[in-house]
């Protein structure tokens, strides 16, 4: 599995969108941004956030790559 930071990455460049244009839907500064991309782990508030500004459900592609071993249908 791609580190989170690469996916969303390649997500704002698949959509044809800038570094300044998602620092500004995030309000915060272009530097943190390009620090994001190198993230492997994120808070989930923020990548919540991120779905919602690039229209990407980042939660269902991250839980699709749990193990098989982890029974989905049998929550504990």
């Amino acid at each position: 599995m791609e580190p989170i930071g690469t996916m969303i990455k390649e997500e704002l460049e698949r959509q044809e969108r800038s570094v300044s244009w998602f620092a500004r839907k995030l309000s915060c500064d272009r530097s943190n941004v390009y620090r994001l991309f190198q993230k492997h782990s994120i808070d989930t508030a923020l990548l919540s956030r991120i779905s919602v500004i690039l229209n990407r459900d980042f939660f269902r592609e991250l839980s699709g790559n749990l193990p098989s071993s982890i029974d989905k249908s049998n929550p504990q």
